[in-house]
Parts: C-alpha cells; structure tokens; sequence
C-alpha cells in the first residue's frame, strides 16, 4: 500500500481560498521588478497565485491585489493574458 502523497495548496489572493498548486497560476516578480506569468512554477522571484478563475482574475484586476502584493507596477497585458489563459483551458 502507498503512502498517500501531499497535495501542494496554495492561497489565491483574491478569493483567499485554499486550492490544488494545479488549479493556479503564479504571477511572478524578478529582483528586476519584471512582472510575468510563470507557466512552469519554478521561476525565482516573489510569487503570488491566482485561481483559473475569470471572477477572481477580474476582482484581482478591479482592486490591484497583484500590484500591491507583488509591490510592482502590473500591466493590464498581464491580466489580458490570464483572461486568456483560464478562456483556453476551459474550452478545453
């Protein structure tokens, strides 16, 4: 019999709900101060994680809640192509 293996959540913060690491996308800020999606999870950097949710991209968008906890400036190219993102995998 296997060990059941951890499931890795994370806190999307715009709902503050608890999801699968699989369920988000992380948002990340390089020492340079660049903002960019990061697909792969692994890049270095100030992360913060936002459900594949059109409300949730939409609410982090109206009160800058990337802005703030990143403390850089976040381009709406970057929420335009999170809109994306989450559009595609549900036409999946």
């Amino acid at each position: 019999m296997q060990p059941k293996r951890k499931i890795p959540l994370r806190k999307c913060i715009a709902t503050n709900e608890m999801k699968e690491k699989k369920e988000m996308v992380r948002i990340v800020r390089t020492k340079e101060g660049d903002v960019s999606i990061d697909a792969t999870g692994k890049k270095s950097g100030r992360g913060a994680y936002l459900s594949k949710d059109k409300d949730a991209i939409l609410k982090a968008r109206k009160k800058n809640i990337l802005a703030s906890h990143l403390q850089a400036k976040v381009d709406d190219s970057i929420y335009d192509e999170l809109l994306a993102q989450v559009e595609a995998d549900q036409s999946k």
